[in-house]
């Protein structure tokens, strides 16, 4: 008689399989706590030119925050979260990960389950959806004719596999084409969740439940996220929003708030200034594969766009009148009104960075215009030379701008603060606290496991 293994010994087995932390549950990743805030744009357009802006800053932030240095009571060689909960909910089937021997159609699923996948479903974005979008009077998309896809493609280096019929669906009914890419893009996947009585009863001309189970189950870096439909005047007014998700819980509020309030200030900053932050797309996957590398926020380079400034007159692309937010305070020139002032609605629209970008010139793609460098994170937040000024002495030139309170700007300056010391080495990620401190433990054996008294 066979003797049945005890929970111990399976354990065991499984420990001893290779050295490695086994996680053999999606709740190892779902289970990560994260930070992530949403903001809700002006209009459409908005919403989208900060989604690819915040798709460029996610791994940046990760690698700031990072806070998960232990998994299943080891301590791992990754500081980040981000690949655990990508592994613990890819749901591929081994066609769709590129592995075709022996791989069969199945129907029932999205692509018959062979459609070549490059990414997890939890996973940053593949595709930008606001460079190359046609705005801008006839006359401008006549004469950007064949240039907005180039643009496009500048930046969009990497593989997006879409779902035809989504996407000649969206085409039909008037939707550029970078937008109908996003969203076939989500239709490439399966659901995951199905509730009873909320399938064939959904009404699809007035409900979006069923769009919204696909999207919310495609976890991307950042997630543009379209007004829920009102069906009575009494339902909440809820717009275009960007939600960022990629950045770790601290271990403390006053973290936590900084980190809020540093991405809050920077949107402000972008949208201000209308700052241009793009790089390739496959130099966002390389640095969030980076991010999650041990210290790489103290020891770590990331790719980052040079020149953050829009285009002017002079500069090679520009083919059209248009002066920047950016020129005008670094040239001191602000736009505050005064106090009383009356500002007409319509002029306010047609002045507002928004309005402007619209009409702003696309880049020629020439070498200088889209050019990007490795930086170390000090670099990026605090500058680098003379020509890349930093994040963070922007959202002060940011603050000044709008005459900011002094109560207000000494707590942010707290903030700001915070993030620079982190952003140097001065201060530690809240994964090197936690590795520093279980290694220097007395009963840590430097076999990489966290007993209950470190614990």
């Amino acid at each position: 008689m066979t003797e049945t293994p005890s929970s111990m010994e399976v354990e065991e087995a499984r420990e001893n399989v290779r050295a490695a932390i086994h996680m053999d549950a999606m709740a190892f990743g779902m289970g990560c706590c994260c930070l992530q805030i949403t903001f809700q744009a002006e209009d459409i357009d908005e919403s989208r030119f900060m989604y690819d802006q915040l798709a460029v800053m996610a791994p940046i932030m990760m690698a700031l925050t990072a806070s998960t240095p232990v998994l299943r009571g080891r301590i791992a060689d990754i500081d980040c979260r981000w690949g655990i909960i990508s592994e613990s909910v890819d749901d591929r089937t081994p066609a769709e990960r590129g592995r075709l021997d022996g791989s069969v159609e199945q129907p029932e699923l999205a692509g018959k389950g062979i459609r070549r996948l490059y990414k997890s479903r939890y996973d940053c974005i593949s595709t930008y959806i606001y460079q190359g979008a046609m705005n801008g009077s006839d006359s401008m998309r006549e004469s950007l004719k064949g240039m907005q896809n180039r643009v496009l493609n500048m930046y969009n280096d990497i593989p997006v596999p879409i779902d035809e019929e989504s996407y000649q669906l969206l085409r039909e009914a008037g939707v550029d084409p970078a937008l109908s890419q996003h969203i076939a893009h989500l239709f490439v996947r399966d659901p995951l969740v199905v509730f009873e009585g909320a399938v064939e009863e959904v009404d699809d001309e007035t409900q979006t439940e069923h769009f919204e189970s696909i999207q919310s189950t495609n976890w991307q870096s950042v997630r543009w996220k379209p007004p829920p439909p009102r069906n009575n005047p009494n339902d909440p007014h809820i717009g275009w929003r960007t939600e960022f998700r990629s950045m770790e819980m601290q271990l403390t509020d006053f973290e936590n708030a900084a980190f809020t309030v540093f991405i809050v200030l920077l949107t402000r900053v972008i949208l201000t200034f209308d700052l241009n932050l793009y790089v390739p797309l496959s130099r966002v996957d390389a640095n969030m594969q980076r991010a999650h590398s041990r210290d790489a926020c103290a020891k770590g380079k990331f790719f980052f766009r040079r020149h953050m400034a829009p285009l002017e007159e002079g500069d090679d692309g520009f083919g059209i009148e248009y002066t920047s937010m950016f020129s005008k305070v670094a040239n001191g020139q602000s736009e505050i009104k005064s106090p009383g002032t009356v500002v007409d609605e319509e002029e306010k629209k047609s002045a507002s960075v928004g309005a402007q970008r619209r009409f702003t010139p696309f880049a020629t793609g020439s070498e200088e215009e889209n050019s990007y460098e490795e930086m170390t994170m000090a670099e990026i937040m605090m500058g680098k030379g003379d020509y890349f000024p930093g994040l963070i002495p922007l959202i002060y030139a940011y603050l000044d701008h709008i005459n900011c309170d002094s109560a207000t700007l000494q707590r942010i300056s707290q903030y700001l603060d915070l993030i620079q010391k982190r952003a140097t080495g001065e201060l530690v990620t809240p994964a090197a606290w936690m590795r520093n401190f279980i290694r220097n433990h007395n009963d840590y054996k430097g076999d990489s496991v966290v007993t209950d008294e470190i614990a």
